[in-house]
């Protein structure tokens, strides 16, 4: 399947231009996500001197994979010429060698600030409010630490919530009973199949 995509890459040569193809993958990239609109479907189409789909499309996935390889695998800006197979004409790998190298930075840096991070949970301490209480449903309060590994924003995050006394039971039950499962499965297997025996 890939070496009839190869075949479809000829097709850049139609481009007027170097310029042209680099904006055929800068609009590949930006609608990396929502895939292109009739607009920008007819303009490329256009641009690349094509009357039909049929021809149009597979160069499109052909660029896409290639965009998505340079991007996300571990390819560095050296190793990029080896993307290609020997049947792409060598115009046409130094042309897309040089194009990708130039915007394979700008990508991966898009990517990066695309990602969500979590925070890590640093420390967690809980208390009893109001112990006096103890008739009247006492309530926990759970303090959290999280760090935050993000770059733009690297720091500590401090949350806390209270719970009333039922529902911490029913979470501390939880967690035993997954660090019980975790710990050792052959155990906790065996403990399952007793109860269900009695």
């Amino acid at each position: 399947m890939e070496q009839t995509l190869w075949g479809h890459l000829p097709l850049l040569v139609r481009a007027n231009s170097k310029e042209s193809v680099e904006f055929i993958l800068q609009a590949l990239w930006r609608t990396r996500k929502t895939g292109l609109d009739a607009a920008d479907r007819h303009l490329l189409r256009d641009m690349l001197q094509l009357q039909n789909d049929s021809d149009f499309d597979p160069l499109l996935v052909c660029l896409r994979m290639l965009i998505r390889r340079c991007v996300y695998e571990d390819i560095s800006k050296d190793e990029i010429h080896k993307l290609f197979p020997d049947e792409v004409l060598p115009e046409l790998q130094r042309l897309l060698t040089l194009l990708l190298q130039k915007f394979q930075k700008e990508w991966r840096d898009d990517v990066f600030k695309n990602q969500v991070t979590l925070p890590r949970l640093k420390e967690m301490t809980w208390n009893m409010a109001n112990p006096e209480a103890e008739a009247t449903d006492p309530v926990a309060v759970i303090n959290l630490k999280l760090q935050k590994d993000d770059r733009a924003h690297p720091g500590e995050l401090e949350v806390k919530f209270q719970l009333a006394k039922d529902t911490m039971e029913t979470m501390l039950r939880s967690m035993y009973s997954m660090r019980d499962h975790l710990s050792d499965p052959g155990e906790a297997s065996n403990r399952s199949q007793e109860m269900n025996a009695a």
